[in-house]
């Protein structure tokens, strides 16, 4: 099983470390970790919450032990090693407006980077990018894969407020705002797209595994999208497709 350790979490959780690095071979690992314990049906586990390396398990002690657990999982690890990865994956799009105005920090990080605005765009827009996981508010997505040449530090001091759909940029990573928010991350851009509807039956759309593809649309494109989203008459992109579709 290799670096991987088992920490107490309090009486009726722990954590399954799979690493120390953010990496798409250990966020495959997670990923087949709860796909296989939720195969399983465990009577007892009640939750299981993917972050960039590990997982945290909460059960309920008066079903399952965490020695028997434990055992359970440790069981799985064995037979992933010897599975293979599916060749399809979920690819989302998300139609994004980069300007000044929805993306207050776009002039900053290309001024960081010595780039143009437009070259920030294109760099942004050129990665599909692993959804690792969900986190901070429901909907809040931590994506991987991000360019290191548009790069950029946290603000100093948080906005008290950020829009739902931003785009951000915070060091070496890319997400997006599902809701209305406080926040440090550098804002390039906002898509139209409701990320997070408590109403919905779906209420986030978005899991770990997926990948994001954003695209960049023009004003006028944002608005139309926005009325239909409004409406209920836009259906986001989402399909699957092969690996090797990546990034083309």
């Amino acid at each position: 099983m290799g670096d991987i350790k088992f920490l107490l979490a309090g009486d009726c959780s722990f954590v399954i470390q799979f690493g120390n690095e953010i990496s798409p071979e250990i966020n495959k690992k997670i990923r087949k970790m709860i796909e296989d314990l939720k195969e399983k049906n465990i009577d007892g586990l009640i939750e299981m919450v993917p972050t960039y390396c590990s997982m945290l398990v909460s059960y309920d002690p008066c079903k399952i032990s965490y020695k028997e657990l434990k055992a359970k999982v440790e069981e799985l690890l064995k037979l992933a090693s010897e599975s293979t990865e599916s060749d399809e994956i979920t690819l989302i799009e998300i139609p994004t407006l980069y300007n000044d105005e929805y993306g207050p920090d776009l002039e900053y990080v290309a001024n960081h980077n010595n780039l143009t605005k437009e070259e920030v765009i294109k760099i942004h827009t050129g990665t599909d990018y692993l959804v690792y996981m969900l986190g901070f508010m429901p909907g809040f997505t931590y994506l991987g894969g991000m360019s290191e040449k548009i790069a950029t530090p946290r603000l100093e001091s948080p906005r008290l407020q950020i829009f739902p759909g931003s785009v951000g940029i915070a060091g070496k990573q890319t997400g997006m705002y599902p809701s209305l928010s406080p926040g440090g991350w550098r804002i390039i851009g906002r898509t139209p797209l409701k990320l997070y509807n408590p109403e919905s039956n779906t209420p986030v759309y978005i899991s770990s595994g997926d990948y994001i593809r954003y695209i960049s649309i023009d004003e006028a494109e944002y608005k139309k999208i926005e009325k239909e989203v409004q409406e209920g008459k836009y259906t986001v992109k989402i399909r699957r497709i092969k690996r090797g579709e990546l990034n083309a």
